[in-house]
């Protein structure tokens, strides 16, 4: 398969991974991105999986909640400029909008597009913004939450903003609520518990975290194989390296050719305690679960306790039931 240079450019910008290294995993995946990400984790050359940073439009985010915090909504509306984004005409376009679908307690975003404002359709009006600015316009995101109590945060500048649903109402939910709804903007949580999170994301990470881990032990033979030989393992952790080496004098090509051996032939006798390497790969994706799910990230404000045991502080039965968190660029 022809990999182009823009499959590779969105693979390094989604991983920060090197390009050469972006391109043998696209090739090695015969252009499959998600395959691609998953090589270079395993191998531990992306840096993280930074979905914050992938290609998008600019445009405006905001959020808004009812007064009887019982209904909250968050819209993005999408154009091609940071210079139009941040008009006062554009952002006042948007906020009409989500005044509109708050007033009405819209439920999606089909429902969104089809009501009228002076006699026209959201869809026609944000059809219309194209004229108004010269940019494609589009509706790009319009999510909702309905409960016992939702709250909203929008982040200044008007490119991130998140909506929160606690599953009761308490003493102090105002502040708590905020808190959180700051707390998902800032550590952008996959999802509110471990429960949540979808079995194909769990099985993808203990996946990533089984070969990482064996990876590692494998390396860690040949390191070891190296110290033996009486290499130095920094001067002979690729070819070419050890070629590089070779030309600095760090290595001799006796010792280049050794290296290569053990490099080559090392991995393939090593024998693995599969116990140890599920119980770390467990480990790992345990971790996984502590940064990525809401209840168990760390709080902002009430470190060292979790989020789970900052809003428990409050009311022993409180929790978050579901939330909402939209960037530009995601």
């Amino acid at each position: 398969m022809n990999i182009t240079a823009s499959q590779v450019n969105e693979l390094r910008q989604m991983t920060g991974a090197g390009m050469m290294d972006c391109k043998k995993a696209l090739v090695e995946t015969d252009g499959d991105i998600q395959a691609a990400i998953d090589i270079l984790r395993k191998k531990g050359m992306a840096k993280a999986a930074k979905r914050a940073d992938r290609n998008a439009s600019e445009g405006c985010v905001l959020s808004k909640c009812t007064d009887d915090h019982k209904y909250a909504a968050i819209i993005m509306v999408n154009c091609e400029t940071d210079f139009v984004a941040n008009n006062a005409d554009f952002v006042k376009f948007t906020t009409d909008v989500l005044n509109m679908a708050v007033a009405n307690r819209v439920t999606d975003i089909e429902a969104l597009k089809a009501m009228t404002i002076d006699g026209q359709t959201v869809e026609a009006l944000v059809a219309n913004q194209s004229a108004v600015t010269g940019e494609k316009t589009e509706l790009g995101a319009f999510k909702v939450l309905q409960g016992e109590y939702v709250t909203n945060y929008n982040h200044p500048g008007n490119r991130l903003a998140t909506i929160v649903e606690m599953n009761k109402s308490f003493n102090g939910i105002e502040e708590v609520s905020h808190e959180v709804a700051m707390h998902i903007a800032a550590m952008n949580p996959l999802s509110v518990s471990e429960d949540s999170v979808p079995q194909e994301v769990k099985d993808r990470e203990f996946a990533v975290a089984l070969e990482k881990t064996k990876e590692e032990q494998i390396a860690k033979e040949v390191e070891k194989a190296l110290r033996k030989a009486g290499i130095n393992p920094n001067h002979a952790d690729s070819d070419d390296h050890i070629s590089s080496n070779v030309t600095k004098g760090y290595l001799t090509e006796e010792q280049a050719a050794v290296a290569r051996e053990i490099r080559a032939t090392v991995p393939g006798t090593v024998q693995l305690n599969e116990n140890m390497i599920q119980n770390i790969a467990k480990g790992r994706l345990g971790k996984f679960f502590k940064e990525s799910c809401l209840l168990n990230q760390v709080s902002l404000v009430a470190d060292p306790k979790t989020v789970a045991q900052y809003i428990q502080d409050a009311d022993k039965e409180a929790t978050v039931k579901a939330f909402f968190r939209i960037k530009l660029g995601e």
